[in-house]
């Protein structure tokens, strides 16, 4: 018989026959928790946990087009028609400038249209004039937009012009030519900035940002001219710069350098010579020059520095607009001598009823001028633009 050191501790003895009750809540519990267990830890460790199911994707359409407004761009259907400009001309010497006319442009063949201006048909202190080229006056040339005469016979040194004054006949007129413009931005700054709108401004072809400089001064209210370096009897000695013209040189090749340096920048009237005493004196290289400078409706203007210039002759040989300067206001360059050159210009210009006088862009000269210019009315004397003394046919 069973005794009580035989009986599990704390347990009753179970008689023969006597079913034993089992712990089914607790066993229930136990097998959910395992079940629940196992599948987090499965979920945790992969990735698709219907991996092997068919699966379907269904696009659902948020609107009508099936797309949310917020996903569209709209873009202007409106194309402009207005003429786009063509590219400047490259700036000189100075061959790593992306725009170097020299270089093929990929739209040669089929430049973009030139946004056109008209003339201005009255004056207007401090009105600008076309700072972008004007298509119909305009071509593309070997190294750039170079000018040249419309269908219509337009030509640049009249599209270009600025505006004159009407004035009585016997009025006293002078025109001031101020050069070197376009090498110093602290020179050209001044210059612009100082002397009258009616003063000619010349720029030399190895200026950098001569685009820039040219829309300044054109909004200013100034007409442009291009300077040519031309060979001096001293040559090479003086050399005034790459490209200069030479008599050593045939027509085409002092032809192939005119357009190099006509392509420099644009809205120019005309050229005149820098320096060229050489040049100028020797007719059978010059005449070829200056007619295809006529030929492209540009004006010549002969700086007076040399007494051998046939220039005068050869611009009407070949019928090219000219005209010549009368003095050099800044030869010696101090007040004085300046102020007495100015002098001499304003009572050459009562006697004859237009001088010319041409100038350096030097500091002294450009503050000499602009005081000069300011009581010039007062004294019955008015500066015209060089233009206006063609136009006027006193030259």
């Amino acid at each position: 018989m069973p005794n009580d050191l035989s009986k599990p501790l704390g347990l009753k003895a179970i008689k023969k026959g006597q079913l034993t009750r089992l712990p089914l809540g607790l066993i229930g519990a136990t097998i959910l928790a395992a079940t629940v267990l196992g599948a987090a830890a499965w979920i945790a460790t992969v990735r698709d946990p219907l991996g092997g199911e068919p699966v379907a994707y269904v696009r659902i359409d948020r609107t009508k087009t099936g797309l949310n407004p917020k996903d569209v761009a709209f873009a202007d259907p409106k194309k402009s028609t207005e003429p786009q400009p063509m590219p400047a001309p490259a700036k000189p010497g100075d061959e790593e400038h992306a725009n170097d006319p020299s270089k093929p442009a990929a739209t040669a063949d089929d430049p973009a249209p030139l946004k056109q201006r008209p003339p201005a048909v009255e004056i207007v202190e401090g009105q600008p004039l076309s700072s972008t080229p004007i298509s119909k006056i305009t071509e593309r040339g070997r190294y750039g937009l170079i000018p040249k005469i419309a269908a219509d016979g337009s030509r640049p040194v009249d599209l270009y012009a600025r505006p004159a004054p009407a004035l009585p006949a016997a009025s006293a007129r002078v025109v001031i030519i101020v050069g070197g413009l376009g090498l110093s931005q602290t020179t050209t700054q001044e210059a612009i900035r100082l002397l009258p709108p009616a003063v000619t401004l010349a720029f030399a072809p190895y200026g950098s940002s001569l685009d820039r400089w040219m829309q300044r001064a054109r909004q200013e209210g100034h007409e442009l001219l291009l300077q040519l370096p031309m060979e001096p009897f001293d040559y090479p000695d003086t050399d005034p710069g790459p490209h200069t013209l030479l008599t050593t040189l045939t027509p085409e090749q002092n032809g192939d350098r005119l357009q190099w340096l006509m392509a420099r920048f644009t809205n120019y009237v005309g050229v005149v010579n820098y320096t060229g005493a050489k040049f100028t004196s020797a007719s059978d290289k010059l005449e070829p020059v200056l007619h295809d400078i006529g030929q492209r409706g540009v004006m010549f203007l002969d700086d007076g520095s040399s007494s051998r210039s046939m220039a005068e002759s050869a611009a009407r040989t070949v019928h090219t607009p000219f005209a010549r300067a009368d003095l050099t206001i800044d030869t010696n360059a101090n007040e004085a001598a300046i102020n007495a050159r100015l002098t001499q210009l304003e009572n050459l210009a009562r006697s004859k009823g237009l001088a010319i006088g041409i100038a350096s862009a030097l500091p002294l000269t450009v503050r000499r001028i602009s005081d000069w210019a300011k009581s010039l009315d007062a004294r019955g004397v008015t500066v015209i633009p060089l233009t206006a003394a063609i136009r006027d046919g006193q030259m």
